[in-house]
């Protein structure tokens, strides 16, 4: 009895240790100073010599303590020669979503159906993956979660990643609709004995044809008939009174100008492009449409043989020169999102600069999702999330998060991966 006893409580212990860096951190109260580091303020402006001021969870005052004489208040943390910067935001991923690619049971992406705008990913996020824990020590605080499947998927939401539950991720429920929109060329079915090259699709007016009747019944719909409740319909209204955002994927060039053409043509407020992949052919015309664009992610492969290899790295900085509002995706992945400082940091090597790069996953990023109020920069009376980096976030080598804070709260930067690191260097560590 007493060594089952005793079996018992080891795994109790391991149960616990397990778990424990899931616990979301306490609340924040009172007040915090940062003092000494060189703060990456999110929209261009860099303090070398930074004072700021955290109260209640938000930023109360971000100064240049070198030129600025102010008292220092509540619990003060120095972090000289360090950088902080505002939490990285992931977008277009299916964080939270899925756990395990290859076990069916651990995704929840996708729903049965083509037109879903009434689908809710952010139902479904599981805010105890062991995934969603893994961006937090990158500095991946934000992630925007995303439905896949079907011609428009439902709707995406912005959630913070230290938390309870998907109530309490919540940073903006509701961001806006996905629609998918078909390509005028398809890949032949080799399966039913078709050339499995590229020919045109025969079906690509009817199916613009159907997305734009599904728009126009949409409008149609009279919301304050209860009798008449149709849910697809009534989840719509939001995004067409320009509340949310419509995120078309879409790639091809003529694709692009004919989404461009769609938006005025069926008067939709708020459109952003997701993945884009031939928009800078256009980037003119987007740039005049004001459209933002959410770019896939950078670690792609060219999809024709006559691309340049390194087009994935030089869209980005094509787009912003043509004066296009532009942000970073993962092309609906989920635990890739961690590296997304490090996509956006592969663009300095190809004429983007520094600031630039870092707005593309921080002020760029929250703007485009409606989130920048309370997140994306180091301002004034924003969420105090964000992070201290021993050097350069944006390199693999200089991104060492030394702390992290959600909304003012210290969290965990502890892993199921930073506890087999730490249990194999142990063991390698051992002299015999």
């Amino acid at each position: 009895m007493k060594e089952l006893k005793r079996i018992y409580i080891l795994l109790l212990l391991f149960t616990v240790t397990s778990w424990a860096q899931q616990t979301p951190a306490i609340k924040q109260t009172g007040e915090i100073t940062l003092t000494g580091g060189t703060a990456h303020i999110g929209n261009g402006e860099v303090i070398e010599n930074s004072l700021i001021f955290i109260k209640d969870g938000k930023i109360t005052d971000v100064l240049d303590a070198t030129t600025t004489k102010r008292a220092l208040l509540g619990e003060v943390i120095d972090i000289s020669g360090q950088h902080v910067y505002p939490g990285f935001i992931a977008l277009d991923t299916t964080l939270g979503l899925v756990e395990i690619e290859a076990v069916r049971a651990t995704e929840d992406q996708d729903e049965i159906g083509e037109y879903n705008p009434h689908v809710q990913a952010i139902i479904a996020y599981n805010a105890e993956s062991k995934v969603v824990e893994s961006m937090r020590p990158n500095g991946v605080l934000i992630a925007q979660t995303v439905p896949q499947g079907g011609t428009i998927s439902g709707t995406s939401s912005m959630v913070q990643l230290d938390a309870w539950n998907w109530e309490d991720a919540v940073i903006e429920r509701g961001d806006g609709i996905h629609l998918n929109w078909p390509n005028s060329f398809r890949r032949g079915r080799w399966w039913m004995g078709e050339d499995p090259g590229y020919s045109p699709n025969k079906n690509y007016k009817d199916d613009v044809a159907d997305i734009e009747a599904f728009i126009t019944q949409s409008k149609a719909y009279n919301a304050g008939d209860e009798s008449l409740k149709n849910l697809p319909y009534a989840a719509m209204q939001e995004m067409l009174s320009g509340n949310e955002n419509l995120y078309i994927h879409v790639d091809g060039e003529k694709e692009i100008m004919d989404v461009l053409a769609f938006k005025e043509k069926m008067n939709i407020p708020n459109i952003v492009l997701v993945g884009a992949y031939r928009g800078y052919k256009v980037a003119d015309k987007i740039a005049a449409a004001k459209v933002p664009v959410i770019l896939a992610r950078v670690h792609s492969l060219p999809e024709a043989d006559d691309d340049d290899y390194d087009i994935s790295y030089k869209m980005g900085k094509t787009l912003i020169d043509a004066g296009v509002l532009v942000a970073l995706g993962n092309s609906g992945e989920f635990w890739q999102a961690r590296n997304i400082p490090f996509y956006a940091g592969e663009l300095t090597a190809f004429g983007l600069s520094f600031d630039n790069a870092l707005k593309l996953i921080t002020s760029n990023a929250a703007k485009i999702t409606g989130i920048d109020k309370t997140a994306g920069t180091l301002e004034a009376g924003k969420d105090a999330t964000l992070f201290v980096s021993t050097g350069n976030a944006l390199e693999m080598m200089g991104n060492n998060v030394t702390r992290a804070m959600v909304q003012g709260r210290e969290i965990s930067l502890e892993t199921h991966q930073t506890e087999l690191w730490k249990r194999y260097m142990e063991k390698y560590s051992r002299t015999e």
